[in-house]
């Protein structure tokens, strides 16, 4: 009978993954599987408990933030934002997406809460990166997604932003990851608090998860994995070690990809969201409302079908993916999640209550899911 293991273990045995760790939840059954090793030099065994940079998972973890701060009053999702962002007050868009940064015309509305959270502010990456007002995104802010040591401070970088014209007007299309660092300053400001310190208070403390943050302490590294991108021939080649950019807080905490976290602990989450909002001691951290406002779809069909590869048929709700139609055998209508760059993904299925943790530490090459995703996916439809 196939398990976990039996998914995980070709992967690793041929060389293209040091070490995964996965987990597979569905009510009180849950399946786990730590295999291979911390590091390609086999420096130590994977373990359950091993930390990873989870990149866009980060995602979902924001948008829970920024709903709890709607949900307090200090915000609201049609409030534009720049009564926080001043920088934001006057933006201007390229005239056509193909249009140099400096043929522009104002903004016609201003960009609000609900823009930032749907991804349609204007700001972000479509499939094109060579676009000139996308490349001069990167040239600005957002050309260390790896590195969060080499960016710059959160109200230096929100003063770069607003030197870069947005690619589409407010609510027109839908692009991705800028909109989520923009939120991550955002939320800092509402809340008059730095967004590390925000997220501890409001979700990793009530939650449990002890080993989610944007740094990992000293007296963690040991169970830190390290980071790989994959080679030509086959193999990987090391991009950061243990020791490196996330060993220390960064001086950009990234809400669009900064976090460092566990499969327990991305499961506690998980399992908040498929509870309507509250812990398993039954605080409420969430409202239910907030909780569908999440996992629901927000987008137009044009929108969807413009967001390709990122989106496979697939809409946005407030951080992460909603799938809305059965196209392969793992989606189900309603499963919410989303992958990260740094070989990471986490769902859940609100009307089944199923959850699934991948966890990698080896770089996806492009915007789609790789082989092994798709290969566990198709293995959890079943759990």
């Amino acid at each position: 009978m196939t398990d976990l293991h039996d998914v995980l273990a070709p992967y690793v045995r041929s060389g293209a993954l040091p070490g995964a760790v996965a987990l597979v939840a569905r009510g009180g059954r849950v399946e786990a599987e730590a295999l291979g090793s911390l590091d390609a030099d086999g420096t130590a065994p994977m373990s359950r408990d091993s930390l990873f940079r989870i990149a866009s998972l980060t995602k979902p973890v924001t948008a829970a933030a920024a709903m709890m701060l709607v949900e307090d009053g200090r915000m609201g999702l049609e409030d534009p934002v720049a009564r926080w962002l001043p920088e934001l007050a006057s933006p201007v868009v390229v005239r056509t997406p193909q249009a140099p940064v400096d043929d522009v015309v104002p903004a016609a509305r201003p960009v609000t809460v609900a823009d930032l959270l749907t991804f349609r502010a204007g700001y972000g990456f479509p499939a094109d990166f060579s676009l000139p007002a996308v490349a001069l995104l990167f040239e600005e802010v957002q050309g260390h997604l790896l590195a969060p040591q080499d960016n710059l401070p959160p109200d230096a970088w929100t003063e770069a932003l607003a030197r870069v014209p947005m690619l589409h007007q407010p609510g027109e299309a839908w692009l991705y990851h800028t909109c989520y660092d923009i939120l991550g300053v955002l939320i800092a400001r509402v809340a008059g608090r730095p967004l590390p310190d925000v997220l501890a208070e409001r979700l990793f403390e009530p939650l449990g998860m002890a080993d989610t943050g944007f740094r990992v302490p000293a007296a963690s590294l040991g169970r830190f994995t390290s980071l790989y991108r994959p080679t030509a021939d086959g193999g990987t080649e090391l991009t950061d070690p243990p020791d490196g950019q996330w060993s220390r807080q960064p001086a950009f905490p990234a809400a669009g990809g900064g976090l460092v976290s566990t499969a327990d602990d991305l499961h506690a989450f998980a399992r908040m969201l498929l509870a309507g909002g509250a812990t398993a001691a039954g605080r409420q951290l969430l409202s239910p409302a907030s909780v569908r406002q999440m996992t629901t779809d927000h987008l137009t069909r044009a929108q969807r079908e413009g967001a390709a590869p990122f989106l496979e048929g697939q809409g946005w709700g407030f951080g992460g993916s909603v799938d809305i139609a059965a196209v392969a055998p793992w989606n189900v209508p309603g499963r919410y999640g989303w992958v990260g760059g740094t070989g990471t993904a986490a769902h859940l299925v609100p009307s089944t209550g199923l959850v699934t943790v991948l966890l990698t530490q080896v770089q996806m090459t492009g915007f789609t899911p790789t082989e092994l995703m798709r290969d566990f996916w198709r293995y959890a439809a079943a759990f």
